[in-house]
């Protein structure tokens, strides 16, 4: 238990301000509340407040404005910020002022209690500022205000002053580059260079070579020396893609790197310091291929310091109108007429899968503002266009890289979503797990030759434990077949 202070609160909101000085007073703290900024700064500067908790948006002052004053004036007192305008760059803005935590609006109240006690309590470790954030709005490198973001926000603001490597998983068009080039451009290394290299587009024998460089002569076709992309990401970023495609051999350089901080060229003897940041991305269960012996365990770990999972868009469909209306405009200032779509157009949108995510909405976008006429679309449009660019996928064209937890997912959300909103029938745990152990039982018995010790060994259950399951799945057992 935190020893009891006084925590000054600013919130133009008078409901927050009640909750949260009830919340905190029940804990033995002393709780100021306020609705404006100039009381929160004349607080301040009379020396009161252990802890400062303020919203952004306020009626006379941008609370991200009076973080670096407050920081100035007092440097050991810590402030919570908090925001109902939930981008990425406020998130980024408040942790380069100095915010101890930011927190998204609506908040989960026990969270918030759990900061609070936090920020009384970690030591002060002495830092040097980051520089200011630029007041202009920059370009947003990511869009959607969803749940599923804000945590994604949070971390990437965590992260901006930091070195770690990150690796960024998600499906393909999710926006993994889009969040590397975030960590960059809003980062420690943003006066640097970001270089991009997608594995998967380069062919196995020269990867070495595009890594790391390589001297005039080591290889057949080597007229003059080549500057790898280690050297041009020099003090800057380097964004490993698809970091699941790169042969066995060059990741035993690669995690080489990473252990000693430096490399050779391909044909070279002096070393090189590799003074980069890595950010690794990639849609394949990395896990898999490491059981695959596909992939190596111990350069797996030296990447996913910091794992960043992103969303399918499915599982953020609240962002599809903010994406919507944020590709219409860029259409629209690249020359295209400017577009909008009806109520029921956007449902339509909602509801749609998305098999390529936040790619597959940005060229549909473009699509309707360059092919139709009408400046707002309805439900029509969205169906013509659906109905001739995502065909039914046929099971031969599902992902051979899709892991068994993303198959079931993929099955279990187009159940649920048949019903419509609905529920499905009481019972579906059982229903599911026989739906899983059938097929298991079945071809570790068609493995072993209708030999049900040996499957009972395969499986790890006990022999009569599977007998008893054969029958009750009623499950054909002919010994000798394959």
């Amino acid at each position: 238990m935190t020893k009891p202070a006084t925590i000054l609160v600013a919130d133009d909101d008078r409901a927050i301000r009640t909750v949260l000085g009830q919340a905190l007073s029940r804990l033995g703290h002393d709780v100021r509340t306020t609705s404006n900024a100039a009381t929160l700064w004349r607080w301040v500067s009379d020396g009161e407040g252990d802890l400062v908790i303020t919203d952004v948006v306020m009626p006379d002052e941008n609370g991200l404005d009076l973080v670096p004053r407050i920081k100035k004036l007092r440097p050991e007192l810590r402030i919570i910020v908090m925001s109902a305008q939930n981008t990425l760059l406020t998130a980024v803005k408040a942790t380069e002022r100095g915010a101890f935590e930011y927190l998204p609006k609506p908040f989960d109240l026990r969270e918030l209690v759990h900061v609070v006690e936090r920020a009384l309590t970690v030591p002060h470790v002495s830092t040097t500022s980051a520089e200011e954030a630029q007041d202009a709005e920059d370009q947003l490198p990511l869009i959607g205000r969803s749940q599923a973001m804000q945590e994604i926000y949070r971390v990437l603001a965590r992260l901006m002053g930091t070195d770690l490597t990150v690796m960024i998983t998600g499906e393909s068009g999710t926006g993994k580059e889009l969040v590397a080039r975030a960590l960059h451009d809003y980062g420690k290394r943003r006066a640097g260079t970001f270089v991009a290299i997608n594995m998967a587009a380069i062919p196995r024998e020269l990867i070495e070579s595009e890594l790391f460089g390589h001297e005039k002569g080591s290889f057949t076709g080597a007229m003059a020396r080549g500057i790898g992309r280690f050297e041009q990401a020099q003090g800057g970023t380097l964004f490993l893609d698809e970091i699941g495609d790169m042969p066995l051999e060059a990741q035993t350089r690669l995690l080489r790197v990473l252990q000693q901080g430096e490399y050779t060229t391909v044909g070279g003897r002096t070393p090189i310091r590799a003074d980069v940041r890595i950010v690794a991305a990639t849609h394949r269960d990395l896990r898999q291929l490491i059981r695959q012996g596909l992939f190596r365990e111990d350069l797996f770990y030296r990447l996913n310091v910091v794992p960043i999972r992103l969303p399918p868009l499915r599982e953020r469909v609240e962002d599809i109108p903010a994406l919507a209306r944020y590709f219409f405009a860029q259409a629209s200032a690249e020359g295209l007429p400017v577009k909008s779509l009806d109520i029921e157009a956007m449902d339509r949108l909602k509801s749609y899968r998305w098999p390529g995510n936040v790619r597959e909405l940005e060229n549909l976008v473009r699509r309707l503002a360059a092919l139709y006429s009408q400046e707002v679309l309805g439900v029509d449009a969205i169906e013509a266009e659906l109905s001739e660019s995502s065909p039914a996928t046929p099971a031969a064209e599902i992902d051979s890289d899709e892991s068994l937890s993303s198959a079931a997912e993929r099955h279990l959300r187009d159940y649920f979503a048949a019903h419509k909103g609905g529920l499905p029938p009481s019972g579906l745990y059982d229903r599911v797990l026989r739906e899983i152990e059938r097929p298991l039982i079945q071809l570790s018995l068609s493995a072993t030759r209708g030999n049900q010790l040996k499957a009972a060994q395969l499986l790890g259950l006990n022999r009569n434990t599977l007998r008893k399951k054969v029958r009750e799945l009623d499950i054909d057992v002919a010994r000798g077949l394959k």
